[in-house]
């Protein structure tokens, strides 16, 4: 499959359907009235939107293919994204921005609280006095399905012949946050099937932990916004802070 990144599908498949957030998004970037940074963009599902908008916008992640697409897709649209690959976790100073974000699940896939720190230090110096600093904490209690749930639907998606699945089997606790699993499979266009379970750490946190932790890097915490469910996604609240 040249020049197709199983990376970019399953990327696409998991998220890119997601869309319950982005008025969210687009009222902070109008409120902002700044550069945006946006923290584990991926493929852009919020920074190609925010971008068509007419923001100034740039996508840091640490997966490079990913990046790759969101270029070329911009490029397609004629929009003009920055895109770097870096970890987040060790920002370089850049910017200033008048926002950063951290959509969806991002501050829960870090690695716990000390590497939380490190981003949000680094975050802090991209950001202008002013600015604004806002970051999305899933609620893992909606992960976890009740007994009389009916059995949860695989997002599907399909590139050059390929057709992809993913189907969520388990929402476990570990410690200090949650396992979740999915099947995932692929079609080739000559019918032939392949499978592979893959599973995503997601670390306990409650938007207050989230501020006292912005706090102690010297941001003022100013709102909450709640991201209701969605039949396929888990709610959210997103924290908003200011520099």
């Amino acid at each position: 499959m040249v020049g197709v990144s199983d990376a970019v599908v399953w990327h696409d498949v998991e998220n890119g359907g997601y869309a319950a957030d982005l008025p969210l998004w687009r009222e902070l970037a109008r409120d902002a009235e700044g550069p945006i940074l946006d923290l584990g963009a991926g493929t852009g599902r919020v920074a190609l939107d925010l971008a068509e908008a007419g923001h100034d916008v740039t996508a840091l992640d640490t997966d490079r293919a990913l990046l790759g697409e969101l270029a070329q897709r911009a490029g397609e649209r004629g929009l003009d994204v920055a895109c770097i690959a870096a970890d987040a976790r060790h920002l370089a100073p850049m910017g200033p921005f008048a926002l950063v974000m951290a959509p969806m699940q991002f501050m829960q896939i870090l690695g716990g609280a000390s590497a939380r720190e490190e981003m949000l230090a680094g975050a802090v110096a991209c950001l202008r006095p002013g600015g604004i600093f806002a970051a999305a904490i899933s609620n893992l209690d909606e992960a976890v399905a009740a007994e009389n749930a009916a059995p949860p639907v695989p997002d599907v998606g399909e590139r050059r012949g390929w057709i992809y699945s993913s189907l969520p089997l388990d929402v476990r606790p570990e410690p200090g946050g949650v396992a979740v699993e999915w099947l995932r499979q692929k079609v080739s266009p000559g019918g032939t099937l392949t499978e592979e379970r893959h599973t995503q750490m997601l670390d306990s946190l409650d938007p207050a932990e989230l501020e006292r932790e912005t706090a102690r890097h010297g941001l003022t915490p100013e709102a909450r916004h709640e991201v209701s469910q969605t039949p396929a996604y888990i709610g959210s609240t997103v924290v908003v802070c200011r520099r």
